[in-house]
């Protein structure tokens, strides 16, 4: 087992990590939490349990285009790539009332993922050949799996790679362009995502 996630007996997934690999999955897991931003405060003691549930969030998009790439409008651009037939400020309309009643839980959704993945490897000591097993059982392998899609998006968003453009040239960089780091984190969690995916 090394650098892929495997099946465990009984289920779950399992991956060796060494200590670089841990550093950086738990430094990107962070850096997803300081994006994503702090949860709501705890309600005051006595106050009415069922508020917080329907408490409104934003209604606009956010301006980060890594945030944007997170937290995506449900009903398309305004630009004519949404709904066909439906008029644009219709679908900003639809969009910002959907996102009024949504992005907080799906925000706390997101953190609760990145916390997972920042937890479990708090908890890993590498051995002497320098790697540590992860163990993920429960609900942890699909905590993993949603931080690690969430990282990929972030890093695609400021590499500004898209699904439909060019963007292949990243993958044939220098090494001594500066985005080459960004690129490679990219490809390897890529790699773990599909492994964890498998194992599922």
């Amino acid at each position: 087992m090394g650098g892929t996630f495997e099946s465990l007996k009984g289920g779950g997934a399992a991956i060796a990590l060494d200590e670089i690999e841990i550093s950086i999955l738990r430094s990107l897991a962070v850096q997803m939490l300081e994006l994503i931003g702090p949860g709501e405060p705890e309600p005051a003691e006595g106050a009415d349990p069922l508020a917080a549930l329907f408490a409104e969030g934003p209604s606009e998009p956010p301006s980060d285009p890594a945030l944007a790439r997170l937290f995506p409008d449900a009903y398309g651009a305004p630009d004519g790539a949404g709904d066909k037939g439906v008029d644009p400020d219709e679908l900003v309309a639809r969009s910002a009332e959907f996102r009024r009643f949504t992005e907080n839980d799906l925000r706390a959704r997101k953190r609760e993922d990145a916390l997972a993945v920042v937890r479990s490897l708090d908890g890993l000591t590498p051995a002497g050949d320098g790697a540590a097993v992860l163990e993920l059982s429960g609900e942890l392998p699909l905590r993993w799996l949603g931080a690690l899609n969430d990282l990929r998006l972030t890093i695609a968003a400021r590499l500004d790679i898209t699904e439909d453009d060019e963007s292949a040239v990243l993958f044939r960089l220098p090494d001594e362009d500066p985005r080459k780091p960004m690129v490679m984190a990219y490809l390897w969690l890529g790699g773990l995502q599909e492994t964890l995916i498998e194992t599922l």
